[in-house]
């Protein structure tokens, strides 16, 4: 064939198709199952539920992503900038600074992290099969859906619980307790706190996955193809058993304690979780909630683990946990200046009922 006829012929033909790319598998480990082990993160900037006033917007603009992630490179840039020493300690209470993020200002500003060292929140949108998405919560528009007709509001079940008076420690919040994180690190379902420690290992075994959460160092067991626990006992992270269809790890959730509410269900929620490693340095997480008594239908969300460069170390809570004694003593003190203020006011209140003594005649 001549070359003029083979390039009318291509011509004719038009460029072969690109093939598209066989969609990733994960290696097996020594066990045969696909590889999850490692350490991950989830630390984002996006947020479990959307932002007001996006509606059903699922994801963000590219123009958006590059502004949200300038912004937090800005703050990243700004908090490693080195402390004038002669400033003096930061200001009791903290310091909400203008244009700070809401997160942080709710979280008490300052508060104990006066340079960026002490914050790792993350720095980019999360991409789900490479979307910028405006939150982890799918349903229609990123909320939690409306309870049924007649459910239990959440303050209902809890609220003696976390009235968080200073009484005694256990009136107060777990994670000022160094029992789990502040935020859902451990789950179900497992979320990013938004300030630091948002890291994971997985270790795999034939009849078991361990993850290691680095918040609190928490370390939650996954029991494969076994049978939920029915003696009523509610451990801290549920009772979690898990099977593999295929390349997912699917993992089902029962007997949440009180204290580990999710969105004001507890007692029969199930939490249906599904780990698929869908890149060499991705793992995408889906979860389900299911609680027939609150909502009318199931519902849940997405998002995908990325690979840390790094290891885990141990995150001594309890050693370095000179809050809780501090909120303690701090009430005592207080008490003691409130009694002490009693007495006087009972004192002063006693001379004034008091007769006067007749004065003698001179």
């Amino acid at each position: 064939m001549s070359k003029p006829v083979l390039i009318a012929l291509v011509l004719a033909l038009g460029a072969a198709p690109a093939l598209a790319a066989p969609p990733f598998k994960a290696p097996r480990n020594i066990y045969g199952q696909p590889d999850l082990s490692g350490n991950w993160s989830n630390a984002t900037l996006t947020p479990e539920t959307r932002p007001p006033g996006l509606g059903t917007r699922a994801t963000f603009t590219e123009a958006e992503v590059k502004k949200f992630e300038t912004q937090a490179s800005s703050e990243v840039e700004q908090g490693n900038v080195s402390i004038d020493p002669t400033l003096g300690a930061p200001k009791v209470g903290g310091e909400v600074k203008a244009g700070i993020r809401p997160e942080y200002a709710a979280a008490g500003g300052a508060v104990g992290g006066y340079d960026r060292g002490w914050l790792e929140p993350g720095s980019t949108v999360m991409r789900v099969r490479g979307e910028p998405r405006t939150s982890f919560l799918t349903t229609p528009d990123g909320q939690v859906p409306k309870r049924k007709a007649g459910a239990p509001a959440p303050a209902g079940f809890n609220m003696a619980m976390y009235r968080n008076s200073a009484d005694n420690p256990e009136t107060r919040a777990l994670g000022e307790r160094c029992i789990m994180s502040f935020g859902r690190n451990a789950g179900p379902p497992m979320f990013p706190n938004g300030f630091y420690n948002n890291n994971y290992k997985f270790v795999q075994g034939p009849d078991t996955v361990a993850i290691l959460v680095e918040m609190v160092h928490d370390l939650r067991m996954i029991r494969l193809n076994g049978t939920h626990r029915t003696d009523g006992i509610r451990p801290w992270m549920g009772d979690s058993i898990g099977r593999w269809e295929g390349e997912t790890l699917v993992v089902e959730t029962t007997n949440i304690p009180m204290r580990q509410a999710y969105r004001g269900s507890w007692e029969n929620l199930k939490v249906t979780e599904r780990f698929t490693r869908v890149a060499k340095d991705r793992i995408h997480y889906g979860f389900q909630i299911d609680d027939p008594t609150l909502w009318d239908a199931p519902w849940g969300g997405e998002y995908e683990f990325s690979s840390l460069n790094g290891e885990i170390y141990e995150y001594a809570c309890h050693e370095g946990n000179y809050a809780l004694p501090g909120i303690l003593a701090g009430a005592r003190a207080e008490e003691a200046e409130a009694a002490a203020k009693a007495a006087e006011a009972a004192k002063a209140a006693d001379v004034a009922k008091t007769p006067a003594k007749p004065t003698k005649p001179s």
